[in-house]
């Protein structure tokens, strides 16, 4: 299937957490392969997941730091050392709140492919993207998405004498050589596909090492590797 989904969306500010970060909840440069699934899904109102790959550019202006409330559960309710607390079962369990801080990113432009495993989904998600069933976020819930054009576009091989556009990107290493990917940009390891285990706890299931970095540098893609796509815009493609 040489076509896909294409979505192009902007924020006005957003979230994407690191979940490493702790003191300043930091953010990714860019949303993670699991937080836009599940938007689509959340527009889709799939119930279930429906196989796909995703390919993640964008930009954004400047980040900033914001205060949160921020609320810490887990031991027995003492009325001296909490401000509230919930019932857990016959007991009380205790509610720490204090404030946090944020990092936020601003004026963020978006492009994002889609090509579902399923062909037969291609119709399903655009109806879902242009009518969403709930309104639509990425990152936090209160970091409002909107969706500027969603289109199928066609793709094909990139000419390597064509300037790719400006945009950053997530690049799977799978695209790139060993001297490429020191040189490219900061190392992720992005989860992108979950599961439910005996306990009812969730577990990544799958994790894509990535490069995030300009797509106008000056990258040497690695022929015995991914074929690097660009759409009818010439906007590159790196499925993960």
């Amino acid at each position: 299937m040489n076509k896909a989904i294409r979505i192009k969306c902007s924020q006005q500010l957003a979230n994407y957490r690191k979940p490493t970060s702790f003191q300043i909840k930091e953010s990714y440069p860019l949303p993670p392969y699991s937080t836009v699934i599940g938007m689509i899904h959340t527009a889709c109102g799939f119930t279930e997941y429906h196989p796909m790959d995703i390919s993640i550019q964008g930009k954004y202006h400047s980040a900033v730091s914001d205060m949160y409330t921020k609320y810490a559960f887990g031991i027995a309710y003492e009325e001296a050392r909490h401000q509230d607390w919930v019932k857990n079962g016959d007991k009380r369990a205790g509610i720490n709140i204090g404030i946090g801080y944020i990092e936020l990113l601003t004026d963020i432009e978006l492009v994002i492919h889609i090509k579902p495993e399923n062909e037969a989904d291609i119709s399903t998600i655009q109806q879902g993207l242009l009518f969403p069933q709930n309104y639509l976020s990425l990152g936090r819930h209160e970091d409002l998405l909107r969706i500027d054009q969603v289109k199928t576009v066609e793709l094909k091989k990139w000419d390597d004498d064509l300037l790719l556009e400006k945009y950053e990107a997530y690049i799977p290493i799978k695209y790139l050589n060993d001297i490429d990917l020191e040189e490219t940009g900061t190392i992720y390891k992005l989860n992108k596909i979950f599961y439910i285990n005996k306990q009812g706890l969730r577990r990544w299931d799958k994790k894509i090492l990535v490069s995030h970095a300009a797509v106008a540098k000056d990258l040497d893609f690695d022929e015995n590797k991914e074929i690097v796509y660009i759409d009818e815009n010439k906007l590159p493609v790196f499925w993960a």
